[in-house]
């Protein structure tokens, strides 16, 4: 029986939330990889929030900075300064490459202003204003961005696309080359495709593309907004590929849950985005910079990141054994713990019987499994995700054989 809460709440929201979401689950609270419904009952999650809470659920160094901050100063606007945004900046900068940083609210906006810089950029430099994105990626819901996304289900009913894009196959260099014209300012890429289904960009594609890039004088901007932060093992999604990009967003777990996106840009484009061409009223306050902070922090002292390189390794062999019994399985991809179980029908089946075991998932590109969870996961807690995740297997196979 559904408890009161859970009926309440189920009724606000179709009476009064734009019908944009279609939730299976209420929770209350979150205590690292753990959730917690209205009656208590504890779940493991492996979504992360869509990859934000990637230091886990009410961290204690995000919590305790939060508290102290929301108890000094929450926001003035960006046309007097706060002390943690400038300093927040410089420690983005130093770990990732020499440049200078932008701060706004979510990673629509963060590649929304990317996509501005590179178009002023091209602009004032021959008149080039078209970027090259990929077919499958994902980098909003903003009108500019879902034009640049390469996914056309989530542009149907938003015609007309805002012009200026064009999409090619993801990891095939020649494509992009022949997809330049003398209107081109900029090719922009994931280095794994999130939502496209877990797609991790190659080595050499990405080699051939930053000299091709160099050589046309266009720029290279890459979304880190699902696969930064750690998520794939190393800071910046770029540094697991030795591949520097002109300008990278972020987003999601960039404050561990409080809304914050940003994008950084080498120091030599740094002020092409000049007084009064850009801004963003909530962008970079003191609240969400003192959260973020604590999650840089956090990879500086916490061992996180070796953490994530050593349970995603371990997730990945596991569940390519345990997809070796079930025919429908094809493969495991990934990088760190942005893991992708690659089916040959829809996952969500397998998704739901995941949450029937109290283990929360994602799905991606419609036929992957996505999971994304924590970089503080310990070994139990991921031998437990494994144990739900193979009962849910099991029990979809025999679904399935009785159709």
């Amino acid at each position: 029986m559904m408890s009161k809460l859970y009926q309440d709440t189920v009724s606000r929201f179709e009476q009064y939330v734009m019908p944009t979401y279609a939730p299976k689950q209420l929770f209350v609270r979150g205590e690292g990889a753990k959730l917690y419904d209205d009656e208590g009952v504890e779940f493991l999650d492996f979504a992360a929030g869509i990859s934000v809470c990637n230091l886990g659920h009410c961290n204690p160094r995000v919590t305790d900075a939060i508290r102290e901050q929301a108890g000094k100063l929450v926001h003035v606007s960006n046309l007097y300064m706060n002390e943690l945004m400038p300093r927040l900046a410089e420690k983005l900068v130093k770990e990732s490459f020499d440049g200078k940083a932008f701060f706004c609210n979510s990673g629509g906006e963060a590649n929304e202003g990317m996509i501005k810089f590179a178009r002023k950029y091209g602009n004032a430099h021959g008149g080039r204003n078209e970027i090259i994105t990929m077919e499958n990626s994902f980098h909003g819901r903003t009108l500019a961005t879902l034009a640049a996304t390469g996914r056309a289900k989530y542009r149907k009913g938003f015609e007309p696309d805002v012009p200026g894009f064009k999409q090619v196959p993801f990891n095939d260099f020649e494509a992009v080359k022949n997809a330049v014209t003398g209107k081109t300012c900029a090719v922009m890429l994931e280095m794994v495709q999130g939502e496209g289904g877990i797609l991790p960009a190659d080595t050499e594609y990405l080699k051939k593309l930053r000299a091709f890039c160099d050589e046309k004088d266009i720029l290279l901007l890459c979304d880190e907004v699902q696969c930064g932060m750690g998520r794939i093992g190393t800071r910046f999604a770029y540094q697991s590929f030795g591949v520097q990009p002109d300008a990278l967003s972020m987003a999601k777990a960039i404050a561990n849950g409080l809304p914050m996106g940003g994008f950084i840009v080498r120091r030599k484009f740094a002020d092409t985005l000049g007084l009064g061409t850009h801004a963003s009223t909530f962008g970079g306050t003191a609240l969400a910079c003192a959260a973020a902070l604590a999650v840089q922090e956090a990879f500086d002292q916490d061992g996180v990141l070796e953490n994530c390189r050593e349970q995603g390794a371990y997730l990945m062999a596991k569940l390519a054994e345990i997809g070796k019994k079930y025919p429908f399985v094809q493969t495991v991809r990934g990088r760190g713990l942005m893991i992708g179980v690659v089916l040959d029908r829809p996952a969500a089946g397998v998704q739901t019987l995941c949450l029937k075991r109290r283990l929360v998932t994602l799905t991606a590109g419609e036929t992957v499994l996505r999971l994304l969870p924590p970089l503080t996961i310990t070994r139990a807690e991921a031998d437990l995700a494994l144990e739900r995740i193979a009962g849910a297997l099991e029990e979809f196979n025999e679904t399935e054989v009785k159709k």
